[in-house]
């Protein structure tokens, strides 16, 4: 297994949710897959709760039949966050979780292989095929010595951020390693587990020990304990060691998690809301500790405080210890255990209002609101901040807080429902609501292409950039056309109708093109609007998979240089395309300056036939013809 090579592996679990399972048990039924294939598939419904027309309710009676006809658990709204409920109900170590989400990597918390990936290849790894992805190559990062009070996970992952930046980790694997992983929980490591993509890294994996088997026990699942760890003298790609002593209260400031600094340093903004929850914080141990630091305190006027726990199980453990009351009496609001405010769904702050967020992005206009100030930081810095009303360093606050997780969780998976009997999937009827719209099917890849540049765009292009986040746009998930109305809008809101009526078009980018979330919609609705290729200096490693697989050419500059003599309204032609092969060079000629330049195809051979079939769900029609 070389770095860089394209390799399959075998996929355990697979999990899907509200936001991307529209299109990914549509797709998993046009690839007439019978039933699914692996250990056990699931559907969360976590993101689009926010019920204010039929859509996502018709989306919700769509993935629950769908679930039940063709074999994978259901969870219920009101039953938490999929990285939440997943990492407490299902996540066992050495098994592969494929999820599509990005922050799917929350598994490796307890020794998981656990990968976020576009819904089209989930679809394909829940029929039992093989999940395709590049070698990674392998950090380890060594954690020495203990983290001082009020200083926390979340600030060990923004640690993280701030050496190895969004892009420091793409292609690479996360190991953790050391004697300084003794001194952290597994809900801990799931924290930063969790923001390792926001480094671009494919996943972080952290080893099954007794801490993990003590975090099962507690679950009721020791049974699914089995230890793991690296190897006696393991190599690896890249080392770095992270003191966790060393490590001070830190935020990430507007508008990227790696804009990291330390909290001190920015003491003293005042805050208009601080949301505390998301896959990212809103464990028993997090929400406990908040509560600690709330009790007998008011929030000023001021403010809006925010809390949503991570999964039904904390809000009934928060209840039963009188934590929620505690909350309450200070102010804090409520609510629905779900991602909410994280993807835009609810709590939109103020125009240019600060928000202090517990979660793991702070892109611009992800709130919700376009000039929202979001500021990334910890549970325990969120709640002192609450108290005072400005951003806080919370070191001074009082003596360090220990919260003790009890010997066995509240258990009830009563909102887990399972799949019908295979005996009976025939007779199951999948509901379709109006907004449930077909499948596009691409033409293959004609010999030549000749179209305009769309848009120039800079480096560090998120899938929230090319497809705003928000509750208006989620509920279009199911419906392509109606989706791709807003694909670009918050940069060009006119870029719908000229793409459409451009016909095949190009978009130029720079480094690490499409981090971010895992939503294949920046791929497919583009496709759908006449999206030809896109032509940038690197990709994130799932959104050049997903351009991939709906039949987008992921072009790679050369030479970076040429990509500032190309400008928004050039026309731009390649040829023989119907002749690609992996790693092949291929000359761009600018119709508008007369001038050529050269970019590469960065692709495998598996995926440089997807191109030409027009993507895999036309490759797939092909073969059946």
């Amino acid at each position: 297994m070389i770095p860089g090579q394209e390799i399959g592996i075998a996929i355990d679990q697979t999990l899907v949710h509200d936001a991307t399972g529209q299109m990914a048990m549509l797709q998993f039924e046009a690839l007439a897959f019978p039933r699914t294939a692996t250990e056990r598939s699931l559907i969360y419904t976590d993101h689009n709760i926010l019920q204010v027309g039929f859509e996502n309710a018709d989306d919700h009676a769509f993935l629950a039949s769908a679930a039940r006809k063709f074999g994978l658990w259901y969870s219920k709204v009101g039953s938490g966050i999929c990285h939440q409920v997943n990492l407490e109900r299902f996540a066992v170590p050495g098994r592969t979780l494929l999820g599509a989400d990005s922050h799917t990597t929350t598994g490796g918390a307890v020794g998981e292989l656990a990968i976020g990936a576009g819904g089209l290849d989930v679809a394909v790894a829940m029929g039992g095929r093989p999940f395709f992805l590049p070698m990674p190559k392998v950090m380890r990062i060594e954690l020495t010595g203990r983290l001082d009070p009020w200083s926390e996970a979340k600030d060990v992952a923004l640690e993280i951020l701030r050496r190895l930046t969004v892009s420091g980790g793409r292609g690479k694997i996360l190991e953790f390693t050391g004697l300084g992983l003794k001194t952290l929980s597994v809900t801990e490591r799931a924290t930063i587990a969790n923001m390792s993509i926001e480094t671009g890294a494919i996943t972080a994996v952290f080893p099954s020990d007794e801490l993990t088997l003590a975090f099962l026990k507690r679950q009721g699942r020791e049974a699914d304990f089995s230890p793991l760890s690296a190897d006696e003298g393991a190599e690896y790609d890249e080392e770095i060691t992270i003191h966790l002593g060393s490590i001070d209260p830190l935020v990430a400031a507007p508008h990227m998690p790696d804009n990291v600094q330390p909290v001190a340093a920015l003491a003293g903004i005042k805050v208009d809301q601080i949301a505390i929850g998301s896959c990212t914080n809103s464990s028993f141990e997090d929400l406990m500790t908040v509560a600690s630091i709330l009790k007998g305190h008011k929030i000023p006027p001021h403010l809006s405080l925010i809390i949503a726990p991570g999964s039904r199980q904390v809000y009934q453990e928060l209840a039963n210890r009188g934590a929620l009351a505690d909350l309450i009496a200070a102010g804090a609001r409520i609510m629905e255990v779900a991602c909410g405010f994280c993807n835009g769904v609810g709590q939109a702050p103020r125009s240019h209002g600060v928000s202090l967020r517990t979660s793991n992005r702070n892109f611009k206009g992800r709130s919700g609101t376009a000039d929202g100030q979001l500021y990334l930081v910890s549970p325990e810095t969120a709640a002192v901040s609450a108290i005072y009303g400005v951003l806080t360093d919370p070191r001074g606050h009082g003596p360090d807080i220990v919260i003790e997780p009890p010997e066995r969780f509240v258990i009830d998976d009563s909102l887990i429902v399972p799949p019908a009997p295979e005996s009976e999937a025939a007779g199951v009827t999948i509901e379709r609501g109006p907004n449930i719209a077909p499948l596009p099917l691409f033409e293959a890849l004609p010999e030549a292409i000749d179209g305009e540049v769309m848009l120039t765009l800079g480096d560090d292009v998120t899938t929230d950039d090319i497809l705003p986040a928000g509750a208006h746009i989620l509920a279009l998930r199911a419906n392509i056309p109606a989706i791709s109305k807003y694909i670009f809008s918050n940069i060009d809101p006119r870029y719908h109708e000229r793409q459409k009526a451009a016909g095949a078009g190009f978009v130029i980018g720079g480094k690490n093109y499409g981090q971010g979330s895992s939503r294949e919609h920046a791929a497919l609705a583009p496709r759908y609007l006449g999206l030809k290729g896109v032509i940038a200096e690197s990709f994130a490693r799932i959104h050049k998979a997903n351009l991939v697989n709906f039949g987008i050419l992921p072009l790679e500059f050369a030479d970076p240089t040429d990509r500032a003599a190309i400008e928004k309204g050039h026309r731009l032609a390649l040829a023989g395309l119907t002749e690609l092969r992996a790693g092949q060079s291929l000359s761009v000629k600018n119709l508008t300056t007369g001038r050529s330049f050269e970019v590469k195809l960065d692709v495998s051979e598996r995926q440089a036939e997807m191109l030409k079939a027009g993507g895999l769900l036309a490759q797939v029609a092909a073969s059946k013809s």
